[in-house]
């Protein structure tokens, strides 16, 4: 107990329940090019569907990414991705305000946090809004506001009239170019029809032909009505929101929608996507739960598709404080499509191994698999070399190049063993032998796609099913998926030729289907942990342990302190033991490891010798014919 300076009771508590905690071995790391979501940082992904809603569709240049994530997925339902980018790469914008940045040309916001350092605070002068990521998707999106009463719905000045199956409608002592903006929708003798063009204040194009002409005297009793054009997405006109009557503040409610103008999002033109009603042009706004209600807020918080980055030119006043008792302006909807979005040129592999650098720090990207999805050797080779070798803990799922494998017949073999002795030596890195052909259903073709998804989802798998120290090959835990049929179909013979040089053959066998059918790391010697089940035991203990040993931090190191991490570490090895994960064990930590020097230096050391378990990778089976007279044990041992 703490030493007490007068007489007294001292109640203390001592946590000696310290454990060997479980640690996660599923999670995948990928870096690759996509169409949408936000460049250099890490999002985990759980299943496909939510691999296309962050990172959309895939198309011809991206295939072999999105399929490398969407087969890991398959297995298991932790990936994490970092999109990489072309250095050309731009979001889409809508009008500039002010500056040179013309309408439309595009500029890049990788993520949030560049979002919120350099255009949050509005002085960018390169728009009104943004599309959220980079990329051409973001030229199909249309945003439209509508400030005010007058612009969600007003009554036309003068005359005006269409001829029967006309698109041309006429005024006379109209203002068209004043008091509609196109998209505005007229209701005409009970038809309502969408403003296409404005050629002046006294004539405009329609969108469809009104169906039985119609001329309407506006200084008599029936009047042309225009609406806002997304007049019928929403419930009300907006007006002034309670926490503006409250401060003393008017007319600062707004709509807002964000539409699918070109229809490449939902594949309907004109689709609406979201819709902010009642949203405050006023900063400090709190809607009735007391969350900001400014829009510019709003919509950076809940928009899938848009950033915010200035007010609207023909805004005044717009940012301005409730508190200030501010008459908020309005005009004609604010009604904007975005153009400038780039995908940019294909990745190059220098932009994707910076990319996979968000994977290098094992505190902040907990994985246990990388997969380099493209079988490329730049980046094989920096994900080996410069990750997986400097983390420890982590192993790279690798595939041939594409010209090794398709359409390459009789010399797959030899090709693929000339790329793998490009690479490293490492037991933290594991390569397949062929690609795959399947269906994409997005695009409707079949294609050919790397295995380094699936190496690393039958990897996962086994975590599933058994423990990580289980091999990952064979009937029962190594089946691929989505194979119509592969590239590369070694014969025994080519197998052999893989084997021997660390390449783990992927076979398409009758009636057995696809499957990994070796379980070798890509080690260039001999040595317990050229075998995945080996090098994977050592990461899970290792790990595990680590964590544990860190209670022992900042303790005296005495007999007390060093019996007491035995004591932690064997009960969690005899664990592994009964799972066959090793052999036999043995943990020292006491004066022969720590001796004075180590002791006064600060040091603490705990040897763990471990056998690890092996998996069978040739199988003999001897048959004899003995006569019928010979007794077994007489023969048994002798073949």
């Amino acid at each position: 107990m703490a030493l007490q300076v007068s007489p007294g009771v001292n109640v203390s508590e001592i946590d000696l329940t310290t454990i060997v905690p479980a640690v996660a071995t599923s999670a995948a790391g990928l870096a690759g090019q996509f169409r949408w979501g936000p460049v250099e940082e890490r999002v985990l992904v759980t299943n496909e569907e939510e691999l296309v809603s962050n990172f959309q569709k895939p198309n011809a240049n991206n295939a072999q990414d999105f399929f490398a994530a969407a087969d890991f997925l398959s297995y298991a339902s932790a990936l994490y991705v970092v999109r990489a980018y072309a250095s050309d790469a731009l979001n889409a914008t809508s009008e500039a305000t002010t500056g040179s940045n013309t309408a439309g040309t595009g500029l890049l916001v990788k993520n949030e946090l560049h979002y919120e350092e350099n255009y949050e605070d509005g002085s960018g002068n390169s728009g009104v809004f943004a599309a959220k990521y980079a990329g051409a998707l973001g030229n199909s999106l249309k945003i439209s506001l509508c400030p005010g009463a007058d612009a969600f719905e007003s009554t036309l000045t003068g005359n005006v009239a269409v001829t029967a199956g006309g698109t041309t409608l006429t005024g006379n002592g109209t203002s068209f170019s004043v008091e509609l903006v196109v998209g505005d929708k007229i209701v005409l003798g009970g038809q309502t029809i969408k403003v296409a063009s404005i050629a002046s204040n006294t004539s405009l194009t329609l969108a469809t032909s009104h169906t039985d002409g119609i001329t309407i005297n506006g200084t008599g009793s029936a009047t042309p009505t225009r609406r806002w054009e997304y007049f019928d997405s929403v419930d009300r006109a907006p007006g002034t929101s309670p926490d503006a009557t409250t401060k003393g503040s008017s007319v600062d409610e707004l709509h807002a929608v964000v539409v699918d103008e070109d229809g490449l999002w939902t594949g309907v033109a004109d689709q609406v996507l979201e819709r902010f009603e009642n949203i405050s042009k006023g900063s400090d706004a709190k809607d009735e739960t007391g969350a900001s209600n400014y829009y510019k807020d709003v919509i950076n918080r809940q928009s899938n598709y848009v950033w915010w980055l200035d007010h609207p030119s023909d805004s005044s006043n717009w940012g301005s404080a409730l508190s200030t008792a501010t008459t908020f302006d309005t005009f004609a909807p604010h009604t904007r499509s975005m153009a400038g979005g780039v995908d940019g040129a294909d990745t190059a592999a220098s932009e994707v191994v910076t990319a996979s650098n968000y994977f290098k720090n094992e505190d902040e990207a907990d994985i246990a698999f990388l997969i380099e999805a493209r079988g490329d050797q730049t980046i094989a080779t920096h994900m080996i070399n410069n990750i997986a070798e400097v983390r420890q803990d982590v192993i790279v799922t690798l595939s041939p190049r594409r010209s090794d494998v398709v359409d390459n017949n009789g010399s797959e073999a030899d090709s693929v063993v000339t790329y793998r002795n490009l690479l490293p030596s490492s037991s933290y890195a594991v390569m397949g032998s062929a690609w795959k052909n399947r269906f994409d259903k997005y695009n409707d073709v079949y294609r050919y796609t790397n295995m380094s998804g699936d190496l690393a989802g039958v990897m996962a798998r086994t975590d599933q099913v058994r423990d990580p120290w289980f091999s990952p090959a064979g009937t029962d835990r190594g089946r691929i998926k989505n194979v119509r049929k592969l590239s590369f179909n070694p014969r025994k013979a080519e197998r052999d030729t893989l084997y021997k040089n660390g390449v783990n053959p992927i076979v398409t066998f009758p009636n057995q289907g696809t499957l990994l059918f070796g379980d070798k790391t890509l080690l260039g010697r001999s040595s317990a942990f050229d075998r995945i089940n080996v090098r994977r035991l050592f990461i899970t203990i290792e790990e595990a342990i680590a964590a544990a040993a860190e209670s022992s931090l900042f303790e005296f190191n005495d007999e007390f302190t060093r019996q007491q991490f035995v004591n932690l570490i064997e009960p969690y090895l005899r664990t592994v033991q009964a799972r066959r994960g090793i052999v036999d064990f043995r943990v020292v930590a006491d004066e022969t490891n720590n001796t004075s020097d180590i002791i006064d230096s600060n040091q603490f050391v705990g040897d763990i010798y471990i056998k690890p378990n092996r998996s069978i990778n040739f199988i003999q089976l001897n048959f004899v014919a003995v006569r019928s007279g010979v007794e077994f044990n007489e023969i048994v041992g002798q073949f």
